[in-house]
C-alpha cells in the first residue's frame, strides 16, 4: 500500500490516460476519406508511435538540441510521409501533428480524475508538450491542478530531472508524491527516485502489437484495472 503521506498524484498522459492510438486511427482514416489519400493509417500510427522513444532518445543523448514533442512529432512524421509514400504540405503536415493535441480519453478517465482530485493535489507527467496537454485537458474537460511536463524541465523522461522537479515544483518530497501509469518501465524510474507507483493497465494501448504492460510487475506499490478503482483503493487507505 502507499505511504499514507502522499499529497500528489503524477499522471503519465499518453496511453495511461489517452488513447492514443484508437484516436489518431481514427483521425488519419478521416482525413484520407476527406482528401482522397490512399495509405495503411494504421500502420502509419503504429509506426509514428514506434519513433516517439528514439526520437526523444536522440536529445536524451545530446545527438540533437532540445525540442518538444510536437517538434518531434513533425520530424518522425516527414520521415514516414517520405516510407508511406505521402505528400504532404506544410498545413496538412501541421494539422496531422495537431492530432496528437485530439486525443480521446479513456472511459474512466473523467471521473476517476474527479474522484481523485478531492483528496490529493493532482498533475500531469508527460512527455508531451505543455500546449498539447493543455488541449488535451480542455478537450476531455478534465481538471488537473497543474500542468508538468519533459518541456517544463527540458529533460524528456525517465531522466531523473523530470520527476525530482515534478515532484518540488509542488512542494513535495519524493515519497510524498505518486506515479500513476501505464507502463511498468516508468513507474521503474520514478521508484527508483522515491516516487510511490501505481500502475493503471491499459492492455488495448498498443491494439495487436501490444507485448507488455499487462500487468505490473512486482515492486509496484498499486495496480488497479482503471482510475476509478485506484480512487477506490486510496480512498481505503
Amino acid at each position: 500500500m502507499p505511504d499514507p503521506r502522499v499529497r500528489a498524484l503524477f499522471f503519465d498522459v499518453f496511453g495511461t490516460l489517452f488513447d492514443w492510438r484508437t484516436s489518431l486511427i481514427a483521425s488519419l482514416s478521416a482525413f484520407g476519406e476527406r482528401t482522397g489519400t490512399t495509405c495503411d493509417w494504421e500502420a502509419l500510427v503504429d509506426a509514428w508511435r514506434g519513433a516517439y522513444v528514439p526520437s526523444m532518445a536522440r536529445v536524451r543523448a545530446g545527438e540533437i538540441a532540445w525540442r518538444n514533442l510536437d517538434a518531434l512529432h513533425a520530424e518522425s512524421l516527414d520521415d514516414l510521409a517520405e516510407r508511406f509514400g505521402l505528400a504532404l504540405g506544410s498545413e496538412e503536415r501541421a494539422w496531422l501533428v495537431r492530432r496528437w493535441h485530439a486525443l480521446d480519453p479513456w472511459p474512466d478517465v473523467a471521473a476517476g480524475l474527479a474522484h481523485l482530485r478531492e483528496g490529493y493535489l493532482l498533475s500531469t507527467l508527460s512527455n508531451g508538450s505543455v500546449a498539447l496537454l493543455v488541449a488535451l485537458a480542455r478537450r476531455a474537460d478534465v481538471r488537473f491542478d497543474t500542468i508538468l511536463c519533459a518541456e517544463s524541465f527540458r529533460h524528456y523522461k525517465p531522466d531523473p530531472e523530470t520527476y525530482l522537479g515534478a515532484a518540488a515544483l509542488l512542494g513535495c518530497e519524493p515519497h510524498e508524491a505518486m506515479l500513476v501509469a501505464a507502463h511498468n518501465d516508468d513507474l521503474h524510474a520514478a521508484a527508483a527516485l522515491g516516487f510511490r507507483t501505481a500502475f493503471v493497465a491499459r492492455p488495448t494501448e498498443y491494439g495487436p502489437l501490444q507485448n507488455k504492460d499487462f500487468v505490473a510487475d512486482a515492486g509496484i506499490d498499486i495496480a488497479v484495472t482503471d482510475l476509478i478503482e485506484l480512487a477506490a483503493v486510496l480512498a481505503r487507505g
